[in-house]
């Protein structure tokens, strides 16, 4: 009887952490085969998830909990909780039911039949469609440039083997790119698509700053392009400034009376090359930024509370 760990990361999630639980269990007592868990990590929730979330773990020994000491973001906490899986396999569930419980049958079914990798795609969603071609373009662009070949339209709702956990544990990543670390490491992965619906409890947590996050992350964990485009840029744009100078000195001398250059020229020029500069410079510092996360090595998260872990 294989075992399985379901893992849902949440933050501020009291109106769905309930019913992801009810459709998750609703999902497993359709799979012969294999038993469950349901492990939740909850990032400093402050509002009624963790009290909902102990009341669910004190009715059913099937939830395990684990709450954690503050806010340590949405990259780290996510991971944290799937490494903490104890399953043959586990399955990455998110509590706000945008990934549909009922594709997590799709995955044992794969499972079963050798896969060791199986990860839920959304070629569509039920969004404004500004934001899922911003969305389209990223992940195109990323995979176009990135080392490893990245899955598009992955978010992380999968399916992992045990044998790919232990690769994940292995790399020892303290701020990591999830769906970067699965091509990574090697594993084929079976491609199972669906429709991604809109939220109908609660508002999302992403912000900008936490979509950005995830955007550089991506890019600075798998791409030296951008450096390299940084390289080529300086030298073509020194080029061109070579150019522009000896293009203005040659007419100066040919018309020493009749041209003038002016200050605008100048003032656009030197805005133009400083903000190039500066966009380069908040590139390179995503990279040191990246580096030092590294250096330092600090834990995933620190754990408040564990709940029905004894077992």
């Amino acid at each position: 009887m294989k075992h399985i760990t379901v893992v849902t990361p949440c933050y501020n999630e009291e109106e769905n952490v309930e019913e992801v639980y009810r459709q998750a269990r609703a999902v497993f007592e359709t799979i012969e085969g294999v038993t469950y868990e349901h492990l939740f990590i909850d990032n400093f929730s402050s509002d009624r998830t963790p009290e909902i979330l102990r009341a669910m773990a004190a009715a059913d020994r099937n939830v395990k909990v684990i709450l954690n000491a503050r806010n340590f973001g949405h990259i780290r906490s996510p991971y944290h909780g799937l490494l903490q899986a104890r399953g043959d396999a586990a399955i990455l569930l998110v509590a706000d039911l945008q990934d549909p419980p009922e594709l997590m049958k799709a995955f044992v079914e794969h499972w079963h039949n050798g896969a060791k990798l199986v990860v839920g795609v959304k070629p569509t969603a039920d969004e404004s469609g500004l934001m899922f071609a911003i969305r389209r373009a990223y992940y195109r662009t990323v995979t176009r440039i990135a080392d490893v070949k990245l899955i598009q339209n992955f978010t992380g709702f999968g399916l992992y083997d045990r044998q790919v956990l232990e690769e994940l544990r292995r790399i020892d990543d303290p701020y990591p790119y999830l769906r970067g670390l699965v091509s990574e490491v090697g594993f084929e992965a079976v491609q199972v698509p669906y429709n991604q619906p809109r939220r109908k409890r609660g508002i999302t947590k992403n912000n900008f700053y936490t979509l950005y996050d995830i955007a550089m992350l991506g890019i600075t964990s798998h791409s030296r392009v951008p450096l390299r485009i940084a390289t080529m840029v300086g030298f073509a744009l020194s080029g061109v400034s070579l150019g522009v100078s000896l293009l203005y000195l040659i007419l100066k001398m040919l018309f020493w009376s009749e041209f003038s250059m002016g200050t605008a020229p100048i003032l656009i020029g030197m805005f133009f090359f400083a903000s190039v500069q500066l966009f380069f410079i908040g590139l390179l510092g995503e990279y040191v930024g990246a580096i030092l996360t590294h250096v330092m090595k600090r834990p995933l998260v620190v754990e408040r509370e564990r709940l029905n872990f004894d077992n």
